[in-house]
């Protein structure tokens, strides 16, 4: 009687084993969907983008970062729509793919956010966990967080944060003109440059604010005239892609002499629509700075630089590899539940130093850098971007908790 319990033990073990692969083993291939655009006005983007995923999983493999477990991305073109997201989505669910990367443009992230979070209510055993590596309205790590949901990047407001910080220092600023894209995320950025700067520097008139379509405007000559007229000695933008770059180049064709203060400056075409006039007129907030990079840093840069010929940018894809690697060596599995328990308080290094992944609301906590256009010279500036013999000195460097905002997360959390 004791043998029979004990092989019908056995045997149930064996067959949930076979069952639940991933909830055993700590092993095998992890397919990564990579969900962003690859054509349209911000192909060049998310062309970047998609070859800085892929170096960061080639270096994961090549470093066993995972131990066992071995990684496979998988691109799918969104074309920067929340439906084609959406459609996008089912064809993931379709070939079992659990991890599902994607960042330019909150709309798209919030509208994949919302639908993993359905699916995985319906699909108990089948969840997806999404690394939100660029995407930085606030609310998703606020009112709209979600357990499934991680992001790499900092928000908006914590960017904002250190950029006003910098600029309450700087008392030739007098007149701010504020021009963004008209969406979620430009809104945040509008509405924190608004209350920042009331707060740190209420002698600073805002004398203007422009919003516009998002990935559509290709002459920003009359939004430049506008800046102009109202005599604006700085810009703030949390332009990114053609809408940056297409914006700094019809400021300089006009002469406009303001300086910008971005968010995004250093994303693929902005950096040749700068040139040597943006010299010390462009400075841009970010998460780390490739002239600082910690020692692997440099390494990692020039490699993607020989493979690609192009410029690794998005430093989030190496911090998300590390954090995934991490989180399944801890959880001993693969499976997408069990890694986002593990991820939920997990300190990794990346190429920025020491990062940590809040457990509160899922917003990655890290260092800040603000840094300005200038020539490269071997020592502050060791990388240029895009051939111009220009690229981004550090300026400020804040600790991570000096950026760090509050949350009004209230996260629901599924049962272990």
């Amino acid at each position: 009687m004791r043998y029979r319990k004990a092989l019908a033990g056995f045997s149930i073990a064996v067959l949930w084993a076979l069952a639940s692969p991933h909830a055993v083993a700590q092993s095998g291939t992890v397919r990564i969907a990579w969900v962003d655009p690859q054509s349209g006005m911000m192909a060049a983007v998310g062309q970047n983008a998609l070859r800085s995923w892929q170096h960061a999983v080639d270096a994961a493999n090549q470093g066993k970062w995972g131990g066992n477990v071995r990684f496979e991305l998988v691109p799918f073109d969104n074309k920067l729509s929340p439906q084609e997201t959406l459609t996008v989505l089912k064809s993931v669910v379709d070939r079992d793919i659990r991890y599902v990367a994607l960042g330019l443009g909150t709309s798209t992230a919030l509208a994949l956010s919302d639908a993993v979070a359905k699916h995985n209510q319906r699909n108990p055993g089948k969840e997806i966990v999404f690394v939100n590596y660029a995407a930085v309205d606030p609310s998703m790590t606020n009112e709209k967080c979600d357990f499934w949901h991680f992001r790499i990047d900092i928000n908006s407001d914590m960017k904002m944060e250190a950029l006003t910080t910098f600029m309450a220092g700087r008392p030739e600023i007098r007149k701010v003109y504020l021009i963004n894209q008209d969406y979620a995320f430009g809104h945040s950025v509008e509405r924190g440059a608004e209350e920042y700067l009331k707060k740190k520097r209420p002698d600073i008139a805002i004398v203007g604010k422009d919003r516009h379509p998002l990935a559509q405007v290709r002459d920003f000559a009359p939004y430049v005239a506008k800046i102009k007229a109202s005599g604006a000695d700085t810009i703030i933008t949390g332009n990114w892609g053609s809408d940056l770059a297409l914006l700094v180049k019809a400021a300089r064709d006009a002469g406009l002499t303001a300086g910008f203060y971005t968010y995004y400056a250093g994303t693929t075409g902005t950096p040749t629509a700068i040139g040597a006039a943006g010299e010390g007129k462009v400075r841009q907030v970010s998460y780390w700075n490739p002239s600082d990079p910690v020692p692997e840093g440099a390494k990692c840069i020039e490699g993607f630089e020989r493979k690609y010929k192009d410029d690794y940018a998005i430093l989030a894809s190496y911090t998300a590899m590390k954090l995934l690697s991490e989180a399944m060596k801890k959880a001993k599995s693969t499976d997408a539940k069990q890694v986002a328990f593990a991820l939920e308080g997990l300190k990794v290094q990346s190429l920025n130093g020491e990062v940590e992944m809040r457990a509160s609301d899922h917003q990655l906590q890290q260092p800040v850098f603000i840094s300005s256009w200038q020539k490269v010279d071997g020592k502050t500036v060791r990388y240029g971007q895009e051939n111009t013999g220009y690229g981004w000195r550090t300026e400020a460097r804040l600790d991570a908790y000096v950026a760090s905002q509050p949350t009004s997360c209230d996260m629901k959390r599924p049962a272990k």
